[in-house]
This record gives C-alpha cells, structure tokens and sequence, in this order.
C-alpha cells in the first residue's frame, strides 16, 4: 500500500515545514522550498498542515500506485498526467491500483508538490520527516529518491467530503518579473548609502547556481564600507547576504545554520515563494518593507488560507444540483 518510484526526477525528496530547533547543533532546518504551494496541497486534501509531502525539482517523478488513494499536486505546472491523460493542477485527484501518474516540462516554476491523503510512512526524527541530504537524515533514508524506491502509506484514506468541490482555479508563477519584499538589515549598516541604494533600485538576474541551499543572483555591485566580513551569526530563511564580491546570495532551505558575510536583508516570508519558483535568467527587484508591514502581509495570507478552506469545504454546484433533482424525482413515486 503505498507508491513505487519508476523514475526519480532530478531531485525529488520528502520534506514538511522542516527541523526547528537544531540550528544551533549545526542541523539545518531544511523543509519544502515553497510553504504557500506546501500547505495548499495539504489544505486540497484536509490533510494536517505539517504532513509530509514529495517535493520535486525543475523534473518530476513518475509514481506507480499500488493502492488507492487521493493527492492534490501544486507549485509549478509540470503538466501532469495519469496513465497518459492530462490531469487538473490545485485539484483532488483519486488514484486507483495501477495508475501511473507522470510528468512533462515545466510551463511555469521550478518546483512542484506532491500531498497524499494516506499520509506518507516516513519516520519521524528530530520531530520532522524532512530529508537532510548534507547530514543524510530525515525523509527517505536520509537522501533524495532514486528509480525502484518504494514508499508505503500510513493510513487507508481513501474518501474525503465534499470531493467535487476539492479544486483552487490557481496559476501563481507565470511571471517574467518579480518583486521580493523585504525588511533590511540586520547587517545594512555594513553597506554605503549607495549600495543600498543600488540594491533596492537595480534589477538582478536569476543564475544556474540556484538549489536547495541558496540562489546566488547576477547584477550591480553592492558597495560596502570597509568589508562585507562578519563574526559568523545565524542565517533566516531568505536572508540576502552579500560577500566581498558585491553580488546578492538569498539563502533558502538547507542554508547553513552560521555565516561570516553581512546580510543586507531578509526577505519577507510571504514573497519566499516568489523566488523559489524563478528559472534561470528569470529577473528579480526588491523592496523595502518594515517588520509590521511583512506581519500584516504573513496576517493577510492566512486569512487568503481561511478563504480557500471555506471554498473548499462547500459543496459544489453539480452536487447540489444532483441531490434536488434526486429529491424531485422521489417525490413524483410518493
């Protein structure tokens, strides 16, 4: 009971919110790249916020089912298909015995998730099931997942109310251009009044060195006062450091715990998303922010999260419609 790993992809891994708590015994957090696309998935199939998902990377997997269970597939549009038919993007999907679930190039992103509603039997460590590649702990066996890999399901889930009504009309990344948000500092004081200026004024390009450990952007010199050179301190997620090189280092999910340059700014952690879908020579503006601006933004998207579960949760059109011609019909043999 569970899924078979035909072909891998190129990097598909388990991952949920991440490791909290370990940073300073030198345990990265790691966790899904994209939260919002995270817990959508998870939101489509009334699965707890935290469950563990399949993450994949720039290719997808393909996945044979052994059981019957339902996923809900956001992130990116990977343009996926089941034994070869195309199948709906922010949608419950139910999954017999047998059915391949395959994907194609991207249209629009970088990553894409993949939320099952039998819950996926991976073990707990450290109270996490992340996969740490660096430290090969967490997720499957400590690594990304490999052709033949079996999976098994915890639970045998295989009905969810209101299943027609289990769809978000989504298409979140189709964009050239993006503006991250962020709120500067801890470290900008390190920098001359016109690097800053250059930093929240320039455009910057998306390079090829780009994982799940940070992006290193390509654009205008940020100049600094003296030196970029810290003593080593903690790293947030989207923390923009800037080495002696002048060129913008935004650090994401498996970001080491410490780091000796100075950062910038921190992106907000609304915008995280905007940035770990972009493709390669995709361009990237920033934004100054303040923390209460970025607290109402993070207040604004739970209540967008609310909204999407109370759309979810209604019973769609066609049912009701069924149920009223059931009951007409009923009362003509009365």
């Amino acid at each position: 009971m569970g899924i078979r790993i035909l072909k891998a992809g190129m990097l598909t891994t388990v991952q949920d919110l991440g490791r909290t708590g370990y940073q300073s015994q030198g345990f990265s957090v790691s966790g899904v790249m994209d939260v919002r696309s995270f817990k959508i998935a998870n939101l489509l199939l009334d699965n707890p916020e935290n469950e563990a998902v399949l993450e994949f990377t720039l290719m997808g997997p393909t996945l044979e089912f052994t059981s019957e269970t339902i996923i809900a597939i956001t992130g990116g549009d990977f343009k996926p298909q089941v034994n070869g038919k195309p199948i709906k993007m922010y949608t419950a999907v139910y999954m017999h015995r047998g059915d391949i679930l395959t994907f194609g190039g991207a249209r629009t992103g970088t990553r894409g998730y993949i939320a099952f509603s039998s819950y996926l039997d991976i073990p707990v460590v450290m109270g996490s099931r992340s996969t740490n590649i660096k430290c090969g702990i967490g997720g499957f066996k400590g690594r990304k997942l490999i052709d033949e890999d079996y999976i098994g399901f915890r639970a045998k889930r295989r009905y969810l109310p209101y299943y027609l009504s289990r769809s978000l009309d989504l298409d979140e990344f189709d964009q050239d251009q993006v503006t991250l948000r962020v709120v500067m500092g801890p470290q900008d004081q390190y920098f001359t009044a016109a690097g800053r200026k250059t930093f929240l004024n320039s455009e910057y390009t998306v390079t090829s060195e780009f994982d799940r450990m940070g992006c290193r952007l390509e654009g205008p010199f940020i100049a600094y006062k003296t030196t970029s050179d810290i003593i080593s301190d903690g790293i947030a997620f989207g923390s923009v450091q800037v080495p002696s090189h002048g060129k913008p280092i935004i650090l994401l999910s498996d970001r080491q715990t410490t780091g000796g340059y100075a950062k910038i700014a921190t992106v907000i952690s609304v915008d995280i998303p905007k940035l770990v879908q972009r493709k390669t020579d995709q361009k990237i503006r920033f934004q100054a922010v303040t923390v209460e601006e970025a607290q109402k933004l993070l207040l604004d998207e739970v209540k967008e999260m609310n909204h999407f579960r109370k759309e979810i949760y209604q019973p769609c059109k066609e049912v009701l419609d069924c149920r009223l011609v059931a009951k007409r019909i009923s009362k003509l043999f009365e």
